[in-house]
Formats: structure tokens, C-alpha cells, sequence
């Protein structure tokens, strides 16, 4: 009978005890998750959009999905809701669109807290079906993706590792790093192509015809008429002046990481360049994982990226980290572009983002990145029109467009390497590695493993 009363007691506290926690439980109810949305929509059309979206935080949650309507600007799910399978991140084609009509979005999540939201995004629908298309051709260099060096016009020419290019307004000449052949060649407009610096390997300074450069890489230029040059070889930053004089502006081709003046300061790999309204250059450091900059006066300094305790390589230090200019973190910066504001672009390579940083040195993501890792593949080079378009080559073999409202469209290429001209998904590029935009809006490619240069003319079909 004790044995008996002994386990009705035991099994009356073990009751006791799964009530007490459930009590605990519901006095501590799981947060309310707040997802994100993926601020650049893409293929936009008359009718239909893709957006994509994640799950804020590891908040655990048991359905997902996208809500969106034309009337309400904060939509709920009791408007137009669609829900996708439950994970980390989802994407969604919408269709049945209105054309010409102007739509709210918002992502959702749900738990036992509630539906939370994210903010909202809007966009007009296109009045007509045609979108942003490239057409792209052989500009120069061999149809049959021969390396070598020779001058000639378009096919008749010969590159070897072209990793760079760049329009020059004020000569009207595109400037091509033809790496493997250590030179600068100019291209005109009708694709004739010149020496511009000899194709010997050094590191010289002087009058261009007995200069020597290393493996250039980025090319940009000053409203003075200057061109700057991010000799990566070398690792040092040159100088062309429009009279022909080359000079070293800051590095001494020590591999490293040291600010200071100009010919103490060290650089690993510096791969871009871009100048500001007021002559300062900024550098993408590739390999220390920063972005410098270098004073009219020739001082170096670190704009943004986050510094390796003393002691240890910058090269140690990658990562993804939005903030200010200390706090900020890049994975293998490749290229800067800069847009009317002074406002930096930085394709950051493997972290498959674009990132935006302001004057004071504020680093956000602009696309992509490791919240959304799909969305770019790896960015080599970014370029913008004074609308506030982004044209960027990433290394999937596509060539994108971000315009100014934040849509993505793929304007020519695929994720598949090739060599075939044609029209938007069609074209196939091996590797590129950079584009400009030359004055009539036309971009150009430097298809690096085809040792070309590739054309792209742009319309809405």
C-alpha cells in the first residue's frame, strides 16, 4: 500500500513539474521575427517581378512568403499573399501583374508570437514587356580567343589577358590593361588599337615610351587629363600625366600594409582606382582585404576595412561586416566606381556583394552580399552612367544592370563560360574581368580568358 501511495505521489509531482515548465513557457513566448527583404528587385516586366526575401535572425519560425498590393502601402497578408517553403531564404515569381501600376511589398514570417514583416519596397510595373538587352559583339582582338600581341583593327588585333578597361572622355579612347603583355594599349572608337605603354616587364618611371609596368590592372582617370594606373605587379599606384610622364604616386613594391607618405606606404595587389571631386584616389587593396586612399599631397592613409591586430597580415582579416570605417569588412575587393554624390561602389568579390560607402566612410551592402549570396557571383567590375545606372561583370560569365531604381536585369551572358556573340542570354564570356561605358552608353568587356574585347550595344526588347 506505501509502494503504492509512494508512485501515485512521484507521478502526481512529475505532472506537477511538466505544468510548471509549460507556465514558464508562456511567460516567455518566443519573439516576434522580422524578416528581410532583398532591397533590388529583378526582371521586371509589364507583368511580373522576382523578389526575394530571408528570415531575420535564427528566430524559429512555420511559414514564410511575400504579401503585396497596388493601394495599400504597408500590405499584410491579407492582401495579395503568397507563401514559399519554410528556410533561411525564399524568392518568388509574381505575376498577373497590372503594367504601368505601382505595387507595395513586403516579406513575412510566421511563429507562435505572431506575423512579423519586413519593411516595404515599392516598384511601377513596366507599360510595356520590353526590357534592357545587350547585343554583344567582337569589338577587338582574335575571333578564336588567341592570346599574343599585335596592333590592328578589332579582330586584327591580338591581347593577352586583358583585365581592365576604361573610356577616356577627354581623348575619347578606350584604355586597356593587357596584363600578360604588361602594357597599356588605347582602342579607338572605331577599333583601331595603338601602344600606349611599351610591352616590357619592370617597373620604370619616365616618358611612356621607356616605361615599364608589371601586370596592370585598374585604370581611371582625373578631370585634369591624368591617368591613373594600379600596378599590381609592382604593387604600386602610376601616374601618366596627358604629356606622356609616368611616375610612381605612392607604394615602393614592398608587399605589405603601412600608411603614411607616399613612398613609404605599402600595397598587396592594389587591383582599382577611382578619384573624387577633389583629387584624393581611392585604391582597392585587393589582397589586404582594403580600400585606401591617397591625398593630393601623397599622403596614404585607410579610407575603410577593418585593420589586423599589430603583428599579423591584412591579408589574415576577410570578412563581411557593414559599418563605419573601422569596423567595415571586405572580402578581396576587385573594383570602385564613384557616382556624382562621391558616394564609393566596391565589387567585393567573395562576398558576392556590391558595397556602398559614403564620403564619412559608412560601408552598407547595395546588392548581394552573404545575406543574399545568390543574387551576384562574384563581382569583377562595376561601372556607372550619370543617370545612376550600375553595370556590373561578375564572374558567373554574366553582365548585369542595376538601374537607378534598384532593378536587376541580366543584360548579356549566362552562368556557363564560353565564347559566342549574340543576344542577352546567348552571349558567352570566359571570366570577365571589367567594363566601361564609352559617351553613346555602349559597354565594353575585357574578356579575359578570351583575350578580347566585347561590345555590348543596350535596348529595351
Amino acid at each position: 500500500m506505501k509502494k503504492s501511495l509512494q508512485g501515485s505521489f512521484l507521478f502526481i509531482l512529475f505532472i506537477a513539474v511538466i505544468v510548471s515548465g509549460c507556465n514558464k513557457n508562456n511567460n516567455n513566448p518566443l519573439p516576434l521575427p522580422i524578416p528581410a527583404i532583398n532591397p533590388i528587385i529583378s526582371s521586371l516586366t509589364s507583368t511580373s517581378v522576382i523578389v526575394g526575401a530571408r528570415t531575420g535572425g535564427s528566430v524559429y519560425v512555420t511559414a514564410n512568403g511575400l504579401c503585396y498590393s497596388s493601394t495599400n502601402s504597408a500590405p499584410t497578408t491579407s492582401d495579395i499573399s503568397i507563401s514559399d517553403t519554410v528556410g533561411a531564404r525564399w524568392q518568388n515569381t509574381i505575376t498577373g501583374l497590372t503594367p504601368n501600376t505601382t505595387y507595395y511589398i513586403r516579406a513575412w514570417v510566421t511563429n507562435q508570437a505572431g506575423t512579423g514583416y519586413s519593411s516595404t519596397i515599392t516598384f511601377k510595373t513596366l507599360a510595356t514587356d520590353a526590357v534592357p538587352t545587350g547585343t554583344v559583339t567582337t569589338f577587338a582582338g582574335s575571333t578564336a580567343g588567341t592570346g599574343g600581341y599585335a596592333e590592328g583593327v578589332g579582330t586584327a588585333a591580338l591581347f593577352d589577358g586583358p583585365q581592365n578597361i576604361a573610356f577616356n572622355a577627354a581623348t575619347g579612347l578606350l584604355y586597356v590593361s593587357d596584363s600578360f603583355n604588361n602594357a597599356i594599349r588605347n582602342i579607338t572608337t572605331d577599333g583601331q588599337t595603338s601602344t600606349h605603354i611599351n610591352n616590357d616587364l619592370g617597373y620604370m618611371d619616365g616618358d611612356i615610351s621607356v616605361a615599364k609596368f608589371y601586370g596592370p590592372r585598374g585604370i581611371s582617370f582625373d578631370a585634369q587629363g591624368n591617368t591613373y594606373v594600379a600596378d599590381l605587379g609592382s604593387n604600386i599606384i602610376r601616374k601618366i600625366t596627358p604629356a606622356g610622364v609616368v611616375s610612381t604616386i605612392a607604394g615602393n613594391t614592398i608587399i605589405g600594409y603601412l600608411d603614411g607618405a607616399a613612398a613609404k606606404a605599402e600595397f598587396y595587389n592594389p587591383t582599382a582606382t577611382v578619384e573624387d571631386a577633389t583629387g584624393n584616389v581611392y585604391v582597392a587593396d585587393r589582397s589586404n582585404n582594403l580600400i585606401r586612399k591617397i591625398t593630393p599631397a601623397g599622403v596614404v592613409s585607410t579610407f575603410v576595412g577593418y585593420r589586423a591586430t599589430t603583428g599579423y597580415s591584412q591579408a589574415t582579416v576577410p570578412g563581411y561586416v557593414d559599418g563605419d570605417a573601422t569596423t567595415a569588412a571586405f572580402n578581396f575587393p576587385a573594383a570602385l566606381t564613384i557616382d556624382a554624390a562621391g558616394n564609393l561602389y566596391v565589387a567585393d568579390y567573395r562576398n558576392n556583394a556590391i558595397r556602398m560607402v559614403t564620403p564619412a566612410g559608412n560601408v552598407t551592402t547595395y546588392a548581394g552580399g552573404l545575406v543574399f549570396p545568390a543574387f551576384l557571383g562574384s563581382p569583377n567590375g562595376i561601372v556607372m552612367d550619370a543617370q545612376g545606372n550600375m553595370f556590373i561583370s561578375d564572374n558567373n560569365g554574366r553582365i548585369l544592370e542595376i538601374t537607378k531604381n534598384k532593378v536587376l536585369y541580366v543584360l548579356a551572358g549566362a552562368n556557363a563560360s564560353g565564347y559566342t556573340d549574340g543576344v542577352g542570354a546567348a552571349a558567352r564570356f570566359s571570366n570577365p574581368q571589367s567594363l566601361t561605358l564609352d559617351g553613346q552608353g555602349n559597354l565594353y568587356v575585357a574578356d579575359f580568358n578570351n583575350n578580347v574585347i566585347r561590345k555590348i550595344t543596350i535596348a529595351n526588347q
